[in-house]
């Protein structure tokens, strides 16, 4: 892997020409997530969120900041800044969007689009919203990048078991759609190398 500056500029330049799978799914509820980078002591992290017991969807599972498309929000890339901010104190005006990742459904009816940005400035105040967030997790990216720590296995939802990828961090299991979006997005990574 290589060090956090030139992995930071690998990453600038693979988003400057990808361009993104983009799906329609009539059923499926329309969000966007924020992959977010930012340097800490010379290496890229990105910030997921525990989610608390009491929301809607995904209870205690880590994922990206993030959640459901609002009309007034215009775009998806509108709404993961603003449910970022909403969720984790981050503001727009604070993050430089890279690009945008492959959309992609998930077995619990979301059509996700997944972003990428770097947080403009660190340290940086995070700010969890107590509601929606039991924990701030801070990963470093190389430990996610490391496929010594990504997990393929089966997991039952509903009356089917589907494949699922686990990254273990710690105590903290990223798995399902978050897990894929990494997934797919260091795949990406590789075949530009």
């Amino acid at each position: 892997m290589v060090g956090g500056a030139s992995l930071l500029q690998q990453i600038r330049d693979f988003l400057t020409d990808y361009r993104p799978q983009r799906l329609s799914h009539d059923q499926a509820i329309p969000a966007g997530v924020l992959l977010l980078i930012y340097e800490k002591a010379g290496e890229p992290y990105v910030v997921l969120t525990r989610r608390t017991e009491d929301v809607e969807h995904h209870k205690g599972e880590t994922s990206f900041p993030g959640g459901a498309f609002d009309p007034d929000d215009g775009d998806m890339l509108t709404t993961a800044l603003r449910e970022t901010e909403e969720e984790i104190g981050v503001r727009a005006e604070d993050v430089e969007v890279l690009g945008q990742l492959d959309d992609i459904v998930t077995i619990t009816g979301f059509l996700v689009s997944p972003f990428v940005g770097v947080l403009r400035r660190w340290p940086y105040p995070f700010a969890a919203n107590a509601e929606e967030v039991a924990e701030l997790v801070e990963v470093p990216l190389g430990h996610l990048m490391d496929e010594r720590n990504l997990e393929e296995g089966r997991q039952r939802f509903g009356d089917r078991w589907w494949p699922i990828l686990t990254y273990n961090y710690g105590d903290h299991r990223i798995w399902g759609a978050t897990a894929r979006i990494f997934k797919g997005f260091f795949d990406h990574l590789k075949e530009g190398e």
